[in-house]
């Protein structure tokens, strides 16, 4: 997601390097180079990016209105804590929205659609076979993202990008990897082949039991991270 448009009157070398340290940042929260409910240091952060301060705090506004950080008065910014309860509701949020685009996506989709979902899909299980994790992490984000994107409801589609976006910039592999990537392959190819014969409800099907045995496997992670923080402290 693209950071909030700049005001008119910002020099673009100013836009330039707000949206390089946007960028950089969230780069590291999906590495995971930055943990979750650490504090951020400004220092640090434009040492690592090669650049001043100012453009990083700006950056870190924009993070904070996704939700992904969060600031405190006189103390700075932190990335936001674990919460069990928004994983629970944002894998909730993303079933809803995409069975509703996938509905929509049955009344319009053409063969130029199809051949889309189709590559999306050929990304996705090439991805899968690679060792390099976040490759195959957005490889899959994509094949959900393009069939969404069928429906052409814009708003519809922002909203699961958003989704994504703390899903993956806040939680990370650590815990989307918890799912077996098999499953996920052969989840996106029974789903592209119900698409595919036109098959209805064997795709809604197909898409909401992805979603829900993803969550169940996420959420699963989760508790036993949460769990360990607790007995270490």
């Amino acid at each position: 997601m693209a950071g909030p448009a700049i005001g008119k009157d910002s020099s673009s070398k100013k836009v330039g390097h707000t949206q390089k340290a946007y960028q950089g940042i969230r780069n590291m929260l999906f590495h995971n180079e930055i943990v979750a409910d650490q504090k951020i240091s400004y220092r640090d952060l434009s040492e690592r990016l090669g650049m001043s301060q100012t453009p990083v705090i700006q950056a870190l506004k924009w993070l904070e209105f996704q939700q992904l950080v969060r600031h405190e008065p006189n103390r700075g910014y932190y990335t936001a804590p674990i919460n069990l309860k928004e994983v629970s509701e944002i894998y909730s949020l993303r079933r809803l929205i995409e069975l509703d685009l996938l509905k929509t996506t049955f009344k319009r989709i053409d063969a130029k659609g199809i051949k889309r979902l189709r590559l999306a899909l050929d990304a996705h299980l090439k991805a899968s076979k690679e060792l390099y994790l976040y490759d195959r992490l957005v490889k899959d984000m994509e094949y959900h993202l393009v069939l969404a994107s069928l429906a052409d409801c814009d708003v519809q589609l922002q909203t699961l990008k958003n989704l994504f976006d703390l899903l993956y910039l806040k939680y990370g592999a650590k815990f989307l990897f918890s799912s077996s990537m098999e499953n996920a392959d052969a989840a996106h190819l029974k789903l592209y082949q119900c698409i595919e014969k036109g098959d209805r409800k064997g795709a809604l099907k197909a898409l909401s039991t992805h979603i829900l045995d993803v969550k169940e496997h996420v959420v699963r992670g989760v508790k036993h991270m949460l769990s360990a923080t607790r007995i270490q402290r």
